[in-house]
């Protein structure tokens, strides 16, 4: 678990736009493409600069009208049982299932793949999702914080090296809907063959947080995702 919580008095994160109009890739991303990170709790900064590394305007988003002005949603890391609660308090839990029933691209890491699933196992009973992709998914699947760990991850579609993943109170995927396309899962150990990454349409989701290692990989393939989508 990471960050503060909204309700704690956690200063916002302030929006951010790329200092230039290109990507270090040379591909032409702009800062006219906003994507939001819901800023209630978790890894919130490490999203947004992420986001303007790869060279898109990136903004938080703490309340509705806030929604209503990005192209896109990132639901970062932290403790999923506090950011459902916090967005039906802030009133986004319902505008945001709308936006993604309507095709708003969302892209969930940890606790938001939890946020993102259909089925959450092992959540408290009054705990909501957005319910954006066919999945059930396991909280706290890997163990507490004290077995948080790093592990080699390789996702379909994304070239170069295994990721440097890190699981901090992780979850991982029980099962899938025909139509969701499980992208990674954990190569070796105890816990081989448990998918900690899938995709269905305009929806991304993986367990772990490269938010947090400096890998642009998962972020980059979230912003072509999203431009595909305009």
């Amino acid at each position: 678990m990471t960050g503060q919580t909204a309700g704690q008095g956690a200063e916002r994160p302030a929006d951010v736009s790329p200092a230039a109009t290109r990507d270090d890739r040379g591909d032409g991303v702009t800062g006219e493409l906003t994507i939001g990170v819901l800023a209630l709790q978790g890894d919130v900064r490490e999203h947004l600069r992420a986001l303007v590394e790869c060279g898109v305007r990136a903004r938080s988003v703490r309340r509705p009208e806030e929604l209503d002005e990005v192209d896109a949603l990132i639901i970062p890391g932290g403790e999923s049982t506090t950011i459902s609660k916090l967005a039906i308090e802030f009133g986004l839990a319902d505008p945001i299932r709308k936006r993604i029933g309507e095709g708003m691209p969302a892209y969930g890491s940890c606790a938001g793949m939890i946020m993102l699933a259909a089925e959450v196992l092992d959540g408290r009973p009054d705990q909501e999702s957005f319910a954006g992709i066919g999945m059930a998914v396991r909280r706290n699947a890997f163990g507490r914080q004290v077995d948080s760990f790093e592990a080699p991850v390789r996702l379909d579609g994304i070239d170069g090296p295994a990721f440097h993943a890190v699981f901090i109170r992780a979850p991982w995927v029980e099962r899938v809907d025909r139509d969701v396309q499980v992208i990674g899962t954990i190569e070796a150990g105890p816990a081989a063959g448990r998918i900690v990454a899938v995709r269905q349409g305009n929806l991304l989701a993986t367990a772990f947080h490269p938010e947090l290692t400096g890998d642009l990989r998962v972020h980059r393939l979230f912003v072509e995702l999203v431009r595909a989508t305009r």
